[in-house]
C-alpha cells in the first residue's frame, strides 16, 4: 500500500501576526525581539524599578496600551481586569505624549498577557494554502504554524471540503504548544490517529526551569495495515533569531524521542521545519541516529531548498527524515512550490504577490510502500 506523507509550514491559516507581514526584516525582528523581551519581563515574580522602566518603555514604544482598530499597535498588553489596584500599568497624556507607569509589583499582582496584533487573511490567501494541500493530496500531512485545532478543522471542512470541493480529512489533531503567538504543529490524516504524546513540558539540560521546545515535538501514532507509523512533528527555534544553542538542544532531544519511538515501531518519521540547513549541527545530530533525508534519495531530482527561492541548500528548512526500515520503501519524493511567490518560482495563477502567497515554504512529500 502506497502512503503519501508530507510536511508543510502553512504560516497560519486564517490570521497572522501583523509583524510577520513587515517587509523589512530588521524592523520585523525588532518587534518580535521586543515582544519576547516584554513577555519575559512580565513573567517576573517581582518587578524591580529597572524592570518597571523597561516594561513601560516597551509599552510606550509599541503603543501596547492602544485600542485603535484603524491603526492597531503591533504589540498589545491585554489586561483582563485593568483598574486602579489590579492592572499592570496606568497611562497619562495622549497620542505621542502618552506616558506609561507600571503600578503592579509583580506577576501575581495583575491578570493578563502580552500578545501580537493579528490580521485576517484575505480569502484568496486561504484558498491558495488549500490549493497546496489539495495538489499534494497526502494521506498524512504534518501542518506547521497553525493557530489551533479548531482552526485546522475549519480549514479542513470549509476550505478543503467546501470552497475547493476536495475530500476533507477524517482525522485532524493538534495540541497547543509553547509559542505565545499561536503557531502550533498539527496533523491531517486519512488513517486513524491512535495516540499522541506531547513534549511541551520537556525542560532543557542547562535550565530545568525552562521549557525546551519553542513549540512542541508531538508524537502522532497512526494505524496502518500492520505496523503503526509514528510521526514526530517539529518546528525548531528560528535560525533567524540567532539561537543556535537552543536549536541544537532541541534537536538532541528530538533524537532521544526518535530512539524511544523506534522501540515501539520501526516505522518512524521526523517531519517539519528544523529551521536550519542540512550541514548544520541540529540536522547532523538527527542524521547521526541513522535517519535519512528524503531529498537525498535517488527518487528526488527537484530544487535543493524548501524556503524562499528554494535555489540552494541554504534555503532548505523543511525535512522528512526516515528511519532505516522505511528508506528502501521510498517510491517517489516531491516538492510543491507553486504556493510560493519568489523569483524563478512558477506559482499558481492565483498567487500573484507575496501578499497572496500560501506560504514562503514549499510542501515536501514522500510516497512510501507500507
Amino acid at each position: 500500500m502506497s502512503i503519501r506523507i508530507a510536511t508543510f509550514n502553512m504560516e497560519n491559516l486564517f490570521r497572522r501576526p501583523t509583524a510577520f507581514r513587515i517587509e523589512d526584516p530588521a524592523k520585523r525582528k525588532e518587534i518580535l525581539d521586543d515582544f519576547a523581551a516584554l513577555a519575559a519581563l512580565l513573567d517576573l515574580p517581582v518587578y524591580t524599578a529597572d524592570d518597571k522602566a523597561k516594561i513601560a518603555g516597551l509599552i510606550e514604544k509599541h503603543r501596547a496600551y492602544a485600542i485603535d482598530p484603524k491603526n492597531p499597535p503591533p504589540i498589545y498588553v491585554n489586561q483582563s481586569r485593568p483598574g486602579k489596584d489590579s492592572g499592570l500599568f496606568k497611562t497619562t497624556g495622549s497620542g505621542a505624549s502618552t506616558h506609561v507607569e507600571v503600578t503592579a509589583k509583580g506577576r501575581s499582582a495583575w491578570a493578563g498577557w502580552a500578545e501580537l496584533a493579528q490580521d485576517d487573511f484575505e480569502l484568496s490567501v486561504v484558498r491558495n494554502t488549500g490549493r497546496v494541500v489539495s495538489e499534494v493530496d497526502a494521506d498524512i500531512m504534518l501542518t506547521v504554524e497553525v493557530e489551533d485545532r479548531l482552526t485546522l478543522e475549519r480549514f479542513n471542512t470549509q476550505v478543503l471540503g467546501g470552497a475547493l470541493g476536495r475530500r476533507p480529512y477524517p482525522y485532524v489533531l493538534l495540541i497547543d504548544g509553547n509559542d505565545p503567538r499561536g503557531i502550533d504543529i498539527g496533523i491531517l490524516s486519512r488513517h486513524p490517529i491512535t495516540s499522541v504524546r506531547t513534549h511541551i513540558f520537556d525542560s532543557g539540560p542547562e535550565r530545568p526551569d525552562l521549557r525546551l521546545f519553542s513549540r512542541d515535538c508531538p508524537e502522532y501514532e497512526i494505524q496502518l495495515n500492520g505496523t503503526p507509523l509514528v510521526v514526530l512533528g517539529n518546528h525548531l527555534k528560528s535560525k533567524f533569531q540567532d539561537n543556535p544553542d537552543l536549536r541544537l538542544a532541541q534537536a538532541k532531544r528530538v533524537a532521544e524521542i526518535y530512539r524511544a519511538a523506534l522501540e515501539r515501531t520501526p516505522h518512524v518519521i521526523v517531519a517539519g521545519d528544523l529551521n536550519d540547513d542540512p550541514d548544520s549541527a541540529p540536522a547532523t545530530v538527527l542524521r547521526d541516529t541513522g535517519m535519512r533525508d528524503v531529498m537525498s534519495h535517488r527518487a528526488y531530482s527537484g530544487l535543493p531548498g524548501t524556503h524562499g527561492t528554494c535555489k540552494s541548500e541554504e534555503n532548505k528548512l523543511d525535512y522528512l527524515l526516515l528511519s532505516p526500515e522505511l528508506w528502501p520503501e521510498v517510491q517517489h519524493v516531491g516538492l510543491e512550490t507553486r504556493g510560493i511567490f519568489a523569483k524563478d518560482i512558477k506559482s499558481f495563477d492565483t498567487v500573484t504577490s507575496k501578499g497572496t502567497a500560501a506560504s514562503d515554504h514549499a510542501a515536501l512529500y514522500v510516497d512510501v510502500d507500507l
